[in-house]
């Protein structure tokens, strides 16, 4: 037997999530829900909070406003356990306030609501609260506040949470399933300070105290965890961006005093990765609000209107900064659709990473494409499903068994895999028709900026889109690649001047993938429906197996 496969490597250097051990471990976000959080849908957040740099603490109240969907007596919140709870309030939004009794069980509130609220009916509950917060481990991976300071020692406090979910900082539904409709934000921290959070700036007031206190509000839903707060005394770079649309929005990058220079030369190359962005996907979805980007003393994160950026302004060879690039594209991927179960973080993560194999197709041709791809090819692991068929927490999803500290970027690198070979498939004007309709299932919501473009999306609705557009049945494409771990192995025999290939698949999945062969000049693609196909070759030619190695499969 002689192997025919070969490959064209095409090595450029990649720097995006790397596998890593974190040594220590996340709280748990998400997972099944329990009865009592399944009975009501949020619909809105007030986080009304007071942050001191003095003593690294929080103090505060968030009220959250709610529809009951099933007969509810104790409203449950989450909540982190570093933090002391002094007084539940709440009742029906049209009556006044009383106070409830409540209970601490480990990282959840039980609040007693006196009466049973019926399906239809609303609720509001407001938890006082202070403490500490968890520092940060390993920002953004293990999450928490940020204390640091800037190079003349002034505050420079952040936040992340995404795998730790928004519990560790505030009461709430910790779950990606129930995005509030809006959300409220009134932080106040010392005099001289500046608080960036999301949605759009209402006011700020001078409290004549030494504390200055800054009200924003979000109009769209938003995950819990993209919820956030930067605090420093940060200088802004703004700018008016018109979109494909023709309305123009702000733009704003908030960067500490040092690097407010960097940060102006850097603002023309945030825009024209925004541009790029919505010629592909359609217009930024936040239009209403803002564009943010707020400068992070950690890496980054894709905070909803206000990314987080940290990336030290550093530049590729194709001239884009990497790191803006993803978390920009998270506005799409993770903020417009969002997925309501950690089990299909691989639509957020692997979308998003995709993306910059087509900014770098867009920027260098077809070289720079494939050389992406190549080099996020050899980090792809194999060790779980991308896309596992069971809820999941952000610990199971992120991380590898059975510590949970060594990070699992498979949904980063194999999701952009899939939808490489899916491209693959269908075609390139295929593949962007299917991009921008994942993005915006009607052309009619590429208008709207009310919130009621945004949606949830699962991996079903992957295959239902990407079906409907190319004709063609992909379930056995999902089993295969998002379903399950391992990866299709494509055997290969020469028997004479014949050339043998055959699928040999994990579980004998069915896996018709055709396959391209090149010999001499010549080029064919070989159905391989029952799995196995023959081609007879000239005498003296070689013949390379899918040459542009757009087929995910297993090496050598």
């Amino acid at each position: 037997m002689k192997a025919i496969f070969a490959v064209v490597m095409l090595f450029a250097p990649i720097v995006l999530v790397a596998q890593r051990n974190l040594g220590t471990r996340a709280t748990e976000s998400g997972g099944p829900l329990m009865p009592e959080q399944a009975a009501y849908d949020v619909t809105f957040y007030s986080l009304d909070l007071t942050v001191n740099p003095a003593d690294s603490s929080i103090a505060g109240s968030v009220t959250t406003y709610a529809t009951i969907v099933h007969p509810i007596e104790w409203f449950v919140l989450d909540l982190d356990t570093v933090f002391t709870v002094t007084a539940t309030t709440g009742g029906s939004p049209s009556a006044d306030i009383d106070f409830l009794e409540f209970e601490r069980r480990g990282s959840r509130i039980w609040i007693f609501l006196g009466q049973t609220y019926q399906p239809g009916e609303r609720v509001r509950v407001r938890v006082n609260y202070h403490g500490r917060p968890r520092v940060a481990a390993r920002p953004p991976w293990v999450g928490g506040f940020t204390w640091a300071r800037t190079p003349s020692g002034e505050p420079w406090i952040s936040l992340s949470c995404q795998n730790d979910g928004a519990d560790l900082w505030w009461p709430c539904k910790d779950h990606p399933g129930d995005r509030a409709d809006s959300v409220a934000l009134r932080i106040t921290v010392p005099t001289g300070l500046v608080c960036a959070s999301n949605g759009k700036l209402l006011n700020v007031t001078d409290n004549r105290n030494g504390t200055s206190t800054f009200r924003w509000f979000v109009s769209t839903p938003i995950n819990n965890y993209c919820v956030n707060i930067s605090i420093a005394p940060y200088r802004t770079v703004d700018t008016l961006y018109t979109s494909v649309t023709g309305e123009k929005f702000p733009v704003t990058f908030w960067v500490i005093p040092e690097d407010y220079h960097r940060g102006v030369k850097h603002m023309p190359l945030f825009l024209k990765d925004l541009r790029f962005l919505e010629e592909r996907l359609g217009p930024y979805p936040f239009r209403a609000d803002k564009y943010g980007v707020v400068h992070t003393p950690y890496l980054g994160m894709e905070h909803q209107t206000l990314i987080a950026y940290g990336n030290e302004f550093r530049l590729n060879e194709f001239g884009y900064d990497w790191l803006h690039f993803h978390e920009l594209a998270h506005e799409w991927w993770a903020n417009l659709v969002s997925n309501a179960d950690w089990k299909d973080m691989w639509i957020h993560e692997g979308f998003a990473t995709y993306m910059e194999a087509l900014y770098r197709e867009y920027l260098a041709g077809d070289t720079a494409y494939h050389g992406f791809m190549e080099g996020i090819r050899k980090r792809i692991a194999n060790r779980k499903p991308v896309a596992p068929r069971r809820a999941t927490t952000s610990t199971e999803i992120y991380f590898f068994p059975p510590d949970y500290t060594h990070s699992d970027t498979d949904m980063y690198y194999k999701g952009a895999w899939i939808l490489h070979t899916m491209r693959y498939l269908v075609g390139p004007q295929t593949m962007n028709r299917f991009l921008r309709r994942m993005a915006y299932p009607d052309p009619s919501l590429e208008r709207v900026t009310d919130g009621s473009h945004c949606r949830y999306v699962t991996t079903a609705d992957v295959l239902r889109t990407v079906e409907l557009l190319s004709g063609t049945q992909f379930d056995w494409f999902f089993d295969v690649y998002l379903h399950q771990p391992q990866l299709p192995k494509l055997v290969t025999e020469l028997n004479g001047n014949e050339l043998i290939l055959r699928w040999v698949v994990p579980d004998n999945l069915p896996f018709p993938m055709p396959v391209e062969v090149q010999f001499g000049e010549n080029r064919i693609g070989l159905d391989m429906k029952t799995g196995v196909a023959r081609l007879l070759l000239p005498s003296g030619i070689t013949a390379i197996v899918d040459p542009d190695n757009w087929i995910l499969k297993a090496a050598d």
